[in-house]
Protein backbone atom coordinates (compact mmCIF):
# COMPACT_ATOMS: atom_id res chain seq x y z
CA UNK A 1 0.00 0.00 0.00
CA UNK A 2 1.06 3.61 -0.27
CA UNK A 3 0.59 6.10 2.48
CA UNK A 4 0.45 9.85 2.07
CA UNK A 5 2.79 11.89 4.15
CA UNK A 6 2.79 15.62 4.57
CA UNK A 7 5.79 17.33 3.03
CA UNK A 8 6.22 19.41 6.11
CA UNK A 9 6.94 16.32 8.19
CA UNK A 10 9.80 15.18 6.00
CA UNK A 11 13.08 15.80 7.80
CA UNK A 12 15.58 18.00 6.16
CA UNK A 13 18.76 16.56 4.81
CA UNK A 14 21.41 16.20 7.44
CA UNK A 15 24.35 18.40 6.71
CA UNK A 16 26.05 17.96 10.04
CA UNK A 17 29.11 16.30 8.52
CA UNK A 18 29.63 18.96 5.85
CA UNK A 19 32.44 21.44 6.46
CA UNK A 20 31.29 24.54 8.31
CA UNK A 21 32.79 27.45 6.42
CA UNK A 22 30.94 29.97 8.56
CA UNK A 23 32.22 28.37 11.76
CA UNK A 24 35.78 28.43 10.48
CA UNK A 25 35.57 32.09 9.42
CA UNK A 26 34.11 33.07 12.81
CA UNK A 27 36.88 31.12 14.52
CA UNK A 28 39.55 32.91 12.49
CA UNK A 29 38.02 36.30 13.29
CA UNK A 30 37.89 35.50 17.02
CA UNK A 31 41.50 34.30 17.02
CA UNK A 32 42.65 37.48 15.25
CA UNK A 33 40.78 39.63 17.79
CA UNK A 34 42.23 37.52 20.62
CA UNK A 35 45.77 38.06 19.31
CA UNK A 36 45.13 41.80 18.92
CA UNK A 37 43.84 42.19 22.49
CA UNK A 38 46.70 40.04 23.78
CA UNK A 39 49.17 42.48 22.21
CA UNK A 40 47.22 45.53 23.45
CA UNK A 41 46.94 44.18 27.01
CA UNK A 42 50.66 43.44 27.06
CA UNK A 43 51.45 47.08 26.27
CA UNK A 44 48.89 48.76 28.54
CA UNK A 45 47.23 48.05 31.87
CA UNK A 46 43.96 49.68 30.91
CA UNK A 47 40.96 47.79 32.29
CA UNK A 48 39.14 47.73 28.94
CA UNK A 49 42.13 46.08 27.26
CA UNK A 50 42.49 43.42 29.94
CA UNK A 51 38.75 42.66 29.96
CA UNK A 52 38.70 42.52 26.16
CA UNK A 53 41.57 40.04 26.21
CA UNK A 54 39.80 37.90 28.83
CA UNK A 55 36.51 37.92 26.90
CA UNK A 56 38.16 36.82 23.67
CA UNK A 57 40.13 34.22 25.61
CA UNK A 58 36.79 32.80 26.77
CA UNK A 59 35.60 32.81 23.14
CA UNK A 60 38.70 30.86 22.05
CA UNK A 61 38.20 28.38 24.89
CA UNK A 62 34.57 27.95 23.82
CA UNK A 63 35.71 27.09 20.30
CA UNK A 64 38.21 24.54 21.64
CA UNK A 65 35.47 22.97 23.80
CA UNK A 66 33.10 22.89 20.84
CA UNK A 67 35.66 21.24 18.56
CA UNK A 68 36.59 18.71 21.27
CA UNK A 69 32.97 17.75 21.93
CA UNK A 70 32.08 17.31 18.23
CA UNK A 71 34.25 14.20 17.59
CA UNK A 72 33.38 12.93 21.08
CA UNK A 73 29.69 13.05 20.15
CA UNK A 74 30.32 11.19 16.86
CA UNK A 75 32.35 8.53 18.65
CA UNK A 76 29.76 8.23 21.44
CA UNK A 77 27.00 7.77 18.86
CA UNK A 78 29.05 5.03 17.18
CA UNK A 79 29.45 3.24 20.52
CA UNK A 80 25.73 3.57 21.26
CA UNK A 81 24.77 2.14 17.87
CA UNK A 82 27.19 -0.77 18.16
CA UNK A 83 25.89 -1.60 21.65
CA UNK A 84 22.29 -1.19 20.39
CA UNK A 85 21.46 1.28 23.16
CA UNK A 86 17.99 2.84 22.67
CA UNK A 87 18.20 6.36 21.27
CA UNK A 88 16.55 8.02 24.27
CA UNK A 89 18.91 6.29 26.70
CA UNK A 90 21.90 7.10 24.50
CA UNK A 91 20.80 10.74 24.39
CA UNK A 92 20.58 10.98 28.18
CA UNK A 93 23.91 9.24 28.77
CA UNK A 94 26.48 9.27 25.96
CA UNK A 95 25.15 12.40 24.23
CA UNK A 96 24.66 14.18 27.57
CA UNK A 97 28.25 13.38 28.55
CA UNK A 98 29.45 14.68 25.18
CA UNK A 99 27.66 18.01 25.57
CA UNK A 100 28.02 18.42 29.35
CA UNK A 101 31.69 17.54 29.79
CA UNK A 102 32.55 21.25 30.09
CA UNK A 103 30.20 21.76 33.06
CA UNK A 104 31.52 18.64 34.77
CA UNK A 105 35.20 19.52 34.38
CA UNK A 106 34.64 23.20 35.20
CA UNK A 107 32.89 22.22 38.44
CA UNK A 108 35.71 19.88 39.45
CA UNK A 109 38.40 22.47 38.68
CA UNK A 110 36.57 25.25 40.57
CA UNK A 111 36.75 23.06 43.69
CA UNK A 112 40.31 21.79 43.20
CA UNK A 113 41.85 25.18 42.37
CA UNK A 114 40.08 26.89 45.28
CA UNK A 115 41.32 24.30 47.78
CA UNK A 116 44.78 24.18 46.19
CA UNK A 117 45.15 27.95 46.70
CA UNK A 118 45.05 27.57 50.52
CA UNK A 119 46.15 23.99 51.12
CA UNK A 120 49.82 24.94 51.35
CA UNK A 121 49.56 26.86 54.61
CA UNK A 122 45.88 26.97 55.47
CA UNK A 123 44.23 25.17 58.35
CA UNK A 124 41.24 22.85 58.07
CA UNK A 125 38.74 25.72 58.41
CA UNK A 126 40.43 27.72 55.66
CA UNK A 127 40.41 24.69 53.36
CA UNK A 128 36.71 24.09 54.05
CA UNK A 129 35.94 27.77 53.35
CA UNK A 130 37.92 27.69 50.11
CA UNK A 131 36.18 24.50 49.05
CA UNK A 132 32.80 26.07 49.79
CA UNK A 133 33.68 29.10 47.66
CA UNK A 134 34.82 26.86 44.81
CA UNK A 135 31.68 24.76 45.03
CA UNK A 136 29.61 27.96 45.05
CA UNK A 137 31.11 28.75 41.63
CA UNK A 138 30.25 25.19 40.56
CA UNK A 139 26.62 25.76 41.54
CA UNK A 140 26.64 29.07 39.65
CA UNK A 141 28.09 27.43 36.51
CA UNK A 142 25.65 24.51 36.48
CA UNK A 143 22.65 26.68 37.38
CA UNK A 144 23.63 29.30 34.81
CA UNK A 145 24.12 26.57 32.22
CA UNK A 146 20.68 25.15 33.10
CA UNK A 147 19.07 28.55 32.52
CA UNK A 148 21.01 28.97 29.26
CA UNK A 149 20.02 25.50 28.03
CA UNK A 150 16.39 25.88 29.09
CA UNK A 151 15.85 29.35 27.61
CA UNK A 152 18.42 30.28 24.97
CA UNK A 153 18.89 26.92 23.23
CA UNK A 154 15.17 26.52 22.35
CA UNK A 155 15.12 30.23 21.43
CA UNK A 156 18.14 29.89 19.12
CA UNK A 157 16.60 26.79 17.51
CA UNK A 158 13.34 28.66 16.91
CA UNK A 159 15.18 31.67 15.45
CA UNK A 160 17.24 29.52 13.08
CA UNK A 161 14.23 27.49 11.94
CA UNK A 162 12.08 30.61 11.48
CA UNK A 163 14.51 31.89 8.84
CA UNK A 164 15.74 28.61 7.28
CA UNK A 165 12.63 26.37 7.20
CA UNK A 166 10.02 28.49 5.50
CA UNK A 167 7.56 25.61 4.94
CA UNK A 168 7.32 24.95 8.70
CA UNK A 169 8.93 27.89 10.55
CA UNK A 170 8.12 26.70 14.07
CA UNK A 171 9.60 24.26 16.58
CA UNK A 172 6.90 21.70 17.36
CA UNK A 173 7.26 20.16 20.81
CA UNK A 174 5.69 16.80 21.64
CA UNK A 175 3.72 16.46 24.87
CA UNK A 176 6.15 13.78 26.08
CA UNK A 177 9.08 16.18 26.00
CA UNK A 178 7.37 18.42 28.53
CA UNK A 179 5.48 15.77 30.51
CA UNK A 180 8.55 13.54 30.91
CA UNK A 181 11.80 15.46 30.41
CA UNK A 182 10.36 18.79 31.55
CA UNK A 183 8.80 17.30 34.67
CA UNK A 184 11.99 15.41 35.47
CA UNK A 185 13.99 18.62 35.15
CA UNK A 186 11.58 20.48 37.44
CA UNK A 187 11.74 17.64 39.99
CA UNK A 188 15.56 17.65 39.97
CA UNK A 189 15.55 21.44 40.19
CA UNK A 190 13.17 21.38 43.18
CA UNK A 191 15.41 18.82 44.88
CA UNK A 192 18.41 21.07 44.27
CA UNK A 193 16.62 24.12 45.67
CA UNK A 194 15.55 22.08 48.72
CA UNK A 195 19.17 21.17 49.36
CA UNK A 196 20.33 24.76 48.77
CA UNK A 197 17.93 26.00 51.45
CA UNK A 198 19.69 23.76 54.00
CA UNK A 199 22.70 26.13 53.90
CA UNK A 200 25.04 23.11 53.93
CA UNK A 201 25.48 20.35 51.38
CA UNK A 202 26.65 16.88 52.42
CA UNK A 203 28.25 14.14 50.35
CA UNK A 204 25.13 11.98 50.61
CA UNK A 205 23.16 14.63 48.71
CA UNK A 206 25.39 13.90 45.72
CA UNK A 207 24.56 10.21 46.05
CA UNK A 208 20.83 11.04 46.04
CA UNK A 209 21.25 13.03 42.82
CA UNK A 210 23.12 10.13 41.19
CA UNK A 211 20.39 7.69 42.25
CA UNK A 212 17.75 10.04 40.81
CA UNK A 213 19.66 10.10 37.53
CA UNK A 214 19.77 6.30 37.46
CA UNK A 215 15.97 6.22 37.91
CA UNK A 216 15.62 8.71 35.05
CA UNK A 217 17.72 6.48 32.79
CA UNK A 218 15.56 3.49 33.73
CA UNK A 219 12.40 5.40 32.79
CA UNK A 220 13.93 6.35 29.44
CA UNK A 221 14.78 2.71 28.78
CA UNK A 222 11.25 1.62 29.71
CA UNK A 223 9.72 4.34 27.55
CA UNK A 224 11.91 3.25 24.63
CA UNK A 225 10.51 -0.28 24.87
CA UNK A 226 6.93 1.07 25.05
CA UNK A 227 7.62 3.32 22.06
CA UNK A 228 8.81 0.37 19.99
CA UNK A 229 5.67 -1.56 20.88
CA UNK A 230 3.41 1.36 19.87
CA UNK A 231 5.37 1.93 16.67
CA UNK A 232 5.00 -1.74 15.72
CA UNK A 233 1.23 -1.56 16.33
CA UNK A 234 0.96 1.67 14.30
CA UNK A 235 2.84 0.19 11.36
CA UNK A 236 0.75 -2.96 11.53
CA UNK A 237 -2.49 -0.96 11.37
CA UNK A 238 -1.23 1.18 8.48
CA UNK A 239 -0.04 -1.77 6.40
CA UNK A 240 -3.26 -3.76 6.95
CA UNK A 241 -5.52 -0.85 5.98
CA UNK A 242 -6.85 -1.22 2.39
CA UNK A 243 -6.23 2.48 1.75
CA UNK A 244 -4.27 5.24 3.45
CA UNK A 245 -6.23 6.25 6.60
CA UNK A 246 -6.28 9.75 8.06
CA UNK A 247 -3.92 10.38 10.96
CA UNK A 248 -6.83 11.04 13.32
CA UNK A 249 -8.43 7.77 12.28
CA UNK A 250 -5.23 5.89 13.11
CA UNK A 251 -5.01 7.53 16.52
CA UNK A 252 -8.64 6.70 17.34
CA UNK A 253 -8.33 3.09 16.18
CA UNK A 254 -5.23 2.44 18.25
CA UNK A 255 -6.76 4.23 21.23
CA UNK A 256 -9.63 1.74 21.05
CA UNK A 257 -7.00 -1.00 21.34
CA UNK A 258 -5.63 0.60 24.51
CA UNK A 259 -2.68 2.39 22.88
CA UNK A 260 -2.23 6.15 22.99
CA UNK A 261 -0.14 7.28 20.02
CA UNK A 262 0.73 10.81 19.00
CA UNK A 263 0.38 12.50 15.64
CA UNK A 264 4.18 12.64 15.34
CA UNK A 265 4.42 8.87 15.89
CA UNK A 266 1.88 8.15 13.13
CA UNK A 267 3.77 10.46 10.73
CA UNK A 268 7.04 8.74 11.62
CA UNK A 269 5.45 5.32 11.02
CA UNK A 270 4.16 6.49 7.62
CA UNK A 271 7.62 7.72 6.70
CA UNK A 272 9.29 4.46 7.72
CA UNK A 273 6.77 2.45 5.71
CA UNK A 274 7.29 4.70 2.70
CA UNK A 275 11.06 4.14 2.96
CA UNK A 276 10.84 0.43 3.78
CA UNK A 277 12.79 -0.51 0.67
CA UNK A 278 15.79 1.60 1.61
CA UNK A 279 15.25 1.52 5.37
CA UNK A 280 18.29 -0.64 6.04
CA UNK A 281 20.45 1.73 4.03
CA UNK A 282 18.93 4.67 5.92
CA UNK A 283 19.78 3.07 9.27
CA UNK A 284 23.33 2.42 8.11
CA UNK A 285 23.68 6.10 7.24
CA UNK A 286 22.50 7.05 10.71
CA UNK A 287 25.44 5.18 12.24
CA UNK A 288 28.47 7.45 11.82
CA UNK A 289 31.51 5.82 10.23
CA UNK A 290 33.80 8.77 10.86
CA UNK A 291 34.27 11.60 13.35
CA UNK A 292 34.38 15.15 12.05
CA UNK A 293 37.34 17.26 13.17
CA UNK A 294 38.22 20.94 12.65
CA UNK A 295 34.79 22.16 11.59
CA UNK A 296 34.22 19.06 9.45
CA UNK A 297 37.15 19.70 7.12
CA UNK A 298 38.95 16.62 8.49
CA UNK A 299 37.57 13.24 9.45
CA UNK A 300 38.79 10.21 11.37
CA UNK A 301 37.40 6.74 10.58
CA UNK A 302 35.57 5.18 13.51
CA UNK A 303 36.49 1.64 14.51
CA UNK A 304 37.33 -0.36 17.63
CA UNK A 305 40.81 1.16 17.79
CA UNK A 306 40.20 4.79 16.85
CA UNK A 307 36.97 5.32 18.81
CA UNK A 308 38.49 4.88 22.33
CA UNK A 309 41.41 7.12 21.31
CA UNK A 310 39.01 9.81 20.08
CA UNK A 311 36.97 9.63 23.30
CA UNK A 312 40.11 9.85 25.45
CA UNK A 313 41.73 12.65 23.43
CA UNK A 314 38.54 14.71 23.28
CA UNK A 315 38.05 14.28 27.02
CA UNK A 316 41.59 15.43 27.77
CA UNK A 317 41.32 18.44 25.44
CA UNK A 318 37.99 19.42 26.99
CA UNK A 319 39.44 19.04 30.50
CA UNK A 320 42.42 21.27 29.70
CA UNK A 321 40.13 23.87 28.08
CA UNK A 322 37.88 23.86 31.15
CA UNK A 323 40.89 24.35 33.42
CA UNK A 324 41.72 27.56 31.56
CA UNK A 325 38.03 28.54 31.55
CA UNK A 326 38.03 28.37 35.35
CA UNK A 327 41.26 30.37 35.48
CA UNK A 328 39.80 33.06 33.21
CA UNK A 329 36.59 33.18 35.27
CA UNK A 330 38.55 33.72 38.49
CA UNK A 331 40.81 36.31 36.82
CA UNK A 332 37.79 38.19 35.43
CA UNK A 333 36.13 38.27 38.85
CA UNK A 334 39.32 39.75 40.32
CA UNK A 335 39.59 42.33 37.54
CA UNK A 336 35.98 43.39 38.06
CA UNK A 337 36.27 43.10 41.85
CA UNK A 338 33.07 41.03 42.04
CA UNK A 339 32.40 37.57 43.51
CA UNK A 340 33.36 34.69 41.19
CA UNK A 341 29.79 33.40 41.62
CA UNK A 342 28.35 36.15 39.38
CA UNK A 343 31.01 35.74 36.70
CA UNK A 344 30.60 31.96 36.66
CA UNK A 345 26.79 32.13 36.40
CA UNK A 346 27.09 33.96 33.06
CA UNK A 347 30.58 33.60 31.59
CA UNK A 348 31.52 30.02 32.50
CA UNK A 349 27.93 28.83 32.05
CA UNK A 350 27.59 30.26 28.53
CA UNK A 351 31.05 29.11 27.43
CA UNK A 352 30.41 25.56 28.65
CA UNK A 353 27.03 25.40 26.89
CA UNK A 354 28.39 25.90 23.38
CA UNK A 355 28.29 22.15 22.50
CA UNK A 356 24.65 21.88 23.66
CA UNK A 357 23.73 24.83 21.44
CA UNK A 358 25.17 23.40 18.24
CA UNK A 359 23.85 19.89 18.93
CA UNK A 360 20.31 21.26 19.42
CA UNK A 361 20.41 23.49 16.34
CA UNK A 362 21.68 20.57 14.24
CA UNK A 363 18.81 18.40 15.52
CA UNK A 364 16.26 21.11 14.68
CA UNK A 365 17.65 21.55 11.16
CA UNK A 366 17.35 17.77 10.65
CA UNK A 367 13.65 18.11 11.46
CA UNK A 368 13.97 16.58 14.94
CA UNK A 369 12.21 19.43 16.78
CA UNK A 370 11.42 17.45 19.92
CA UNK A 371 14.96 16.11 20.02
CA UNK A 372 16.33 19.65 19.95
CA UNK A 373 14.26 20.64 23.00
CA UNK A 374 14.63 17.33 24.87
CA UNK A 375 18.42 17.55 24.45
CA UNK A 376 18.33 20.81 26.41
CA UNK A 377 16.25 19.27 29.20
CA UNK A 378 18.39 16.12 29.22
CA UNK A 379 21.58 18.17 29.53
CA UNK A 380 20.05 20.13 32.42
CA UNK A 381 19.12 16.93 34.26
CA UNK A 382 22.68 15.68 33.72
CA UNK A 383 24.10 19.02 34.93
CA UNK A 384 22.11 18.93 38.17
CA UNK A 385 22.37 15.23 38.95
CA UNK A 386 25.92 14.52 37.79
CA UNK A 387 27.83 17.78 37.25
CA UNK A 388 26.91 18.99 40.75
CA UNK A 389 27.29 15.59 42.43
CA UNK A 390 30.82 14.71 41.28
CA UNK A 391 32.38 18.06 42.36
CA UNK A 392 30.48 17.77 45.67
CA UNK A 393 31.99 14.34 46.28
CA UNK A 394 35.44 15.63 45.26
CA UNK A 395 35.09 18.57 47.63
CA UNK A 396 33.93 16.30 50.46
CA UNK A 397 36.89 13.96 49.91
CA UNK A 398 39.44 16.80 49.89
CA UNK A 399 38.00 18.33 53.08
CA UNK A 400 37.77 15.10 55.07
CA UNK A 401 34.07 14.55 54.22
CA UNK A 402 33.06 17.80 55.90
CA UNK A 403 29.80 19.42 54.71
CA UNK A 404 30.02 22.28 52.23
CA UNK A 405 28.71 25.45 53.81
CA UNK A 406 26.67 27.78 51.63
CA UNK A 407 27.12 30.65 54.08
CA UNK A 408 29.67 33.45 54.20
CA UNK A 409 29.88 35.47 57.40
CA UNK A 410 26.63 33.85 58.53
CA UNK A 411 24.77 34.85 55.36
CA UNK A 412 24.03 32.88 52.17
CA UNK A 413 26.70 33.11 49.48
CA UNK A 414 26.22 36.31 47.49
CA UNK A 415 23.75 35.69 44.70
CA UNK A 416 22.47 32.35 45.99
CA UNK A 417 19.12 33.62 47.26
CA UNK A 418 18.32 35.39 44.01
CA UNK A 419 19.40 32.32 42.04
CA UNK A 420 16.95 30.12 43.94
CA UNK A 421 14.05 32.44 43.11
CA UNK A 422 15.02 32.96 39.46
CA UNK A 423 15.46 29.24 38.81
CA UNK A 424 11.86 28.58 39.81
CA UNK A 425 10.39 31.64 38.09
CA UNK A 426 12.24 31.17 34.79
CA UNK A 427 11.50 27.44 34.69
CA UNK A 428 7.76 27.96 35.17
CA UNK A 429 7.68 30.75 32.56
CA UNK A 430 9.66 28.75 29.98
CA UNK A 431 7.58 25.58 30.38
CA UNK A 432 4.39 27.64 30.09
CA UNK A 433 5.64 29.18 26.83
CA UNK A 434 6.50 25.74 25.43
CA UNK A 435 3.21 24.21 26.59
CA UNK A 436 1.14 26.87 24.80
CA UNK A 437 0.17 25.23 21.48
CA UNK A 438 3.21 22.95 21.94
CA UNK A 439 5.13 25.26 19.61
CA UNK A 440 8.00 27.70 19.65
CA UNK A 441 7.47 30.56 17.21
CA UNK A 442 9.63 33.53 16.30
CA UNK A 443 7.72 35.73 18.76
CA UNK A 444 8.14 33.19 21.56
CA UNK A 445 11.86 32.97 20.79
CA UNK A 446 12.15 36.73 21.24
CA UNK A 447 10.27 36.49 24.56
CA UNK A 448 12.66 33.75 25.72
CA UNK A 449 15.63 35.96 24.83
CA UNK A 450 13.99 38.65 26.97
CA UNK A 451 13.77 36.22 29.90
CA UNK A 452 17.48 35.51 29.59
CA UNK A 453 18.14 39.26 29.53
CA UNK A 454 16.40 39.37 32.93
CA UNK A 455 18.79 36.68 34.12
CA UNK A 456 21.76 38.71 32.83
CA UNK A 457 20.42 41.79 34.63
CA UNK A 458 20.22 39.77 37.86
CA UNK A 459 23.89 38.78 37.54
CA UNK A 460 25.02 42.34 36.77
CA UNK A 461 22.98 43.95 39.54
CA UNK A 462 23.94 41.21 41.96
CA UNK A 463 27.63 41.70 41.24
CA UNK A 464 27.16 45.41 42.06
CA UNK A 465 25.55 44.50 45.38
CA UNK A 466 22.19 45.94 44.38
CA UNK A 467 20.35 42.61 44.52
CA UNK A 468 20.65 39.74 46.98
Amino acid sequence: MSTEISSESTPQENSDNEPSRTGLLVCIAICIAFAAFWWISSTTEATWAILGFLMFEVAVISIVIWQACDPFADAAQWVGQKLQIPGSVRGATLDAIASSMPELFSGIFFVILAIQAVSGGGDAKAIEAAGAEGYGSTIATCAGSAVYNMILIPAFCALVIAYTRRERPTIDVEDEVISRDGVWFVACEMLLILFLFQNTMHWWMGIIFLIAYAVYIYQLYHDALVFRKKMAATKSYLTKSPQAPEIGQVIEALHAQGMNVSRAMVIQAQEEIRLHISREELEEEETPDEAGVFFGYLSIPLNKLSTPLILLTATLVSAVACYFLVEVTIETSKELAVPAFFVAVILAAAASSVPDTFLAIAAARRGDDSGAVSNAFGSNIFDICVCLSIPLLVNSYLTGWQPVTLLQDGKPIAGLVGLRILLVALTVATLAIMWHNRQLTLKKAIILCGLYAIFIAYAVLGSLGILF
